[in-house]
């Protein structure tokens, strides 16, 4: 479910709540059904056996399903609901284009993960290492003015290469990037040598051009009431989808085109050589319906 955006601060300068963990395949849809059932299962002695895993891990469970916006105070969020509730979207996460919103739900505002927040939307280095991320990281703290012990900048860059990338040669995988789902995004490879990393920037195989679109629309609701944005902003912008899933404008013009085909109230138009989207209905419906119409095609229930 796309919520609107544009009143929020874009990121709670907080560090290190993972408790180093990554998210796990099974963590979202064990958590958020869990506090479906009982929200207050995270505070609860028994929460490590009822959830199979240790302590350290049900606190990061509990993060994780705030960060990416499933669980709000360990309620069930719209979202959550519409993706992971017993009849929703993709509960199993079994269509990477879930993994994909999932990714854009965790970095959109409010962002309970500054590490991510920086790395996606300021950090411009194609190629870089840890602790080129750790000596940027360490920058933007100073910047928010926040006591943030080093410690916990080098555990945030090191949850987060594990999350994206899989690190180690292929016959040298470790369980921690095997067990990452977000692995699979290929947003960040690993280079020949395994010390260094490269943002993957171009189009994405597993990224629908429905998922481009509707985050597209939902981004366009923090930039103002009009009913255009243009293509550069939407590629270069900060929290833009250009940025997030990392982007260039042809792939997202490609995306809006494609999409487009089906749905009158979205059109592209050049004018002056300002490309720009055009919607006619209000983007948050329109980004809703697009998501409800490709999940319904994707479970073969599309009618």
């Amino acid at each position: 479910m796309i919520t609107n955006v544009s009143s929020t601060k874009s990121v709670n300068p907080v560090f290190a709540r993972h408790e180093t963990f990554h998210p796990r395949f099974s963590w979202l849809k064990k958590g958020f059904d869990a506090a479906s059932e009982n929200s207050h299962i995270f505070l609860q002695e028994d929460a490590p056996v009822r959830l199979g895993v240790g302590k350290n891990m049900v606190r990061s469970i509990r993060y994780w399903c705030r960060a990416f916006k499933i669980l709000e105070n360990d309620q069930p969020t719209n979202f959550g609901q519409k993706l992971l509730g017993d009849r929703g979207w993709d509960p199993f996460l079994e269509d990477p284009a879930s993994l994909w919103l999932l990714h854009w739900n965790l970095l959109k505002p409010t962002c309970e993960a500054a590490a991510w927040h920086y790395v996606f939307n300021y950090f411009r280095q194609i190629e870089f290492s840890s602790d080129e991320l750790i000596s940027e990281l360490q920058n933007y703290k100073t910047q928010l003015g926040k006591k943030i012990a080093e410690s916990s900048i080098k555990k945030d860059v090191t949850c987060l290469l594990r999350m994206y990338a899989e690190v180690g040669a292929p016959d040298k995988l470790t369980e921690d990037s095997i067990d990452s789902p977000f692995t699979t995004l290929n947003l960040i490879q690993t280079t020949s040598d395994s010390k260094h990393y490269l943002f993957k920037i171009g189009p994405k195989i597993t990224l629908p051009a429905e998922i481009i679109v509707a985050t597209a629309l939902e981004f366009a609701t923090t930039q103002g009431t009009q009913k255009t944005i243009s293509l550069s902003t939407l590629a270069y912008e900060i929290g833009s989808p250009g940025l997030i899933f990392k982007l260039p404008e042809s792939a997202i013009y490609d995306a809006i085109e494609a999409v487009s085909y089906s749905w009158e109230s979205l059109t592209l138009s050049d004018t002056a050589g300002l490309i720009q989207l055009s919607f006619k209905e209000e983007p948050l419906n329109l980004a809703n319906d697009i998501l409800e119409k490709y999940f319904q095609r994707r479970s073969g229930n599309f009618q």
